[in-house]
This record gives structure tokens, sequence and C-alpha cells, in this order.
């Protein structure tokens, strides 16, 4: 079965995957939400690590260590890293502090260097880019450099407050992300994929109109 059909099947289970009204930090309506802190057990985590690793591997991203911002990103790049052992390859793992630790060995950065390595990032979703962009700086400071960004589900939404004006530019937080520093951001799955799932799903077709709508008012082209 293809890990994008894998991903949605895994995030409805597990919850994570929701549908309803929901207000986003955007202050815009959404029809449904996504939070990956409901992959909250051992089996859930290894299930979606094996989704993101087929992801990495069908987009072709070469790289030597995975970095995880914190804190979503923790759990998920571990896991990441554990799927590639699973599958025959040692992969070095890395995250970082929120805040930087002044004793012991002190720093942000917990874990594999990243000094001479192409890195990539694992992360959840991307809404304002600044986690990444963090992140991107930790990576750079400490010798590495940027390979790509791995995420769950791309939502494939412009950027911005909760209304779009007329004829505004539709740029995804994702697309500014790979445009404005060159990488390439791939997602596990997409709005795209969820409508297409949706199709086929007698329990999920009664949400269909409406996503379709908010794709209509907010959607950009989808980014990987």
């Amino acid at each position: 079965m293809d890990h994008r059909t894998r991903f949605l099947q895994l995030a409805l289970r597990a919850d994570a995957l929701r549908f309803g009204d929901f207000t986003l930090k955007s202050g815009r309506h959404s029809p449904y939400f996504f939070n990956a802190g409901r992959f909250d057990s051992g089996v859930a985590l290894a299930e979606l690590a094996a989704c993101y690793v087929d992801a990495i591997q069908a987009h072709g991203v070469a790289f030597d260590v995975v970095f995880g911002p914190a804190y979503k990103g923790i759990p998920l790049a571990t896991a990441v890293a554990c799927e590639y052992a699973r599958r025959g390859r040692d992969v070095p793992v890395a995250f970082n502090r929120k805040e930087a630790k002044a004793h012991g060995e002190g720093g942000s950065l917990i874990g594999a260097s990243l000094d001479g390595r192409r890195v990539l990032i694992v992360d959840d979703v991307i809404t304002a880019g600044t986690a990444i962009r963090e992140a991107l700086g930790i990576i750079a400071e400490s010798g590495g450099t940027a390979a790509g960004i791995v995420i769950a589900l791309d939502r494939q939404e412009a950027s911005g407050g909760a209304e779009i004006g007329a004829g505004e530019a539709r740029r995804s937080a994702a697309q500014t992300v790979a445009l404005d520093h060159g990488l390439p951001v791939v997602s596990v799955a997409a709005l795209d994929d969820l409508l297409a799932f949706a199709a086929e799903d007698a329990a999920l077709e009664a949400h269909r109109e409406r996503l379709v709508a908010y794709r209509s008012a907010y959607g950009c082209h989808k980014t990987a």
C-alpha cells in the first residue's frame, strides 16, 4: 500500500487527523485538524516512521544525519532513525534544546555532530516556518549543510491571515521555505492526497465538500 494511504489511515486511527470546525492560529476556520502529538505509542510511532522513510526514499533526498527540531521533531527524528536501522542503515540523529544549557556539555545541540554533514530536518508540519528557520540556523552554526526537510502533512494552503485578497499570490509556508532556502520539502501526504482518500472512503465522503471549499479558498499547489 502507498505510504500516503498508510499514513492517512494511521492518522485517523490515532485520532491525529480530525474533522469538524477548528479555528487555526491564523484565524481561519478549517474543516480538519492534524496533531502529530496523537501518535503517542510505540506502534503508532513505528508505523509513522515507516511512512516517513518511504516518502524520503521516494523523493531521493541524500543525507548523512537526521535532525529533529524541539519539540515534536525530537521523537519523529528518533523514530525515523530507528526505522532506518531496522532497514539496515545506521543513521545518526540529533536535536536541539529550546534553551541552551550553560552547564555540563553546554550548548543547544544534543546527539550526533552535524559538522561537515548533510542534515535532513524531520518535523510534523510547517506553519509559520519559525521552527525550521531556527533549525537551519543551528545546522549552519554547527558546521552542517541542510539537505532537505520532511514533514508529515502539507496543508497546501497560503500562509498569512484569515483572509486572502483578490489576486494575491498563493504560496504556502512549505513553498516559502523551499524557495527561500533552496531546499526540497518532502511531505508524507498533502491535502490533495487527503481529498483523494476521502473520495474513496464512504465514512469520509461527507467531509469532502468542505475540504474542497477550503482548498478553493486558501489552497496552493502541492510542494512535493
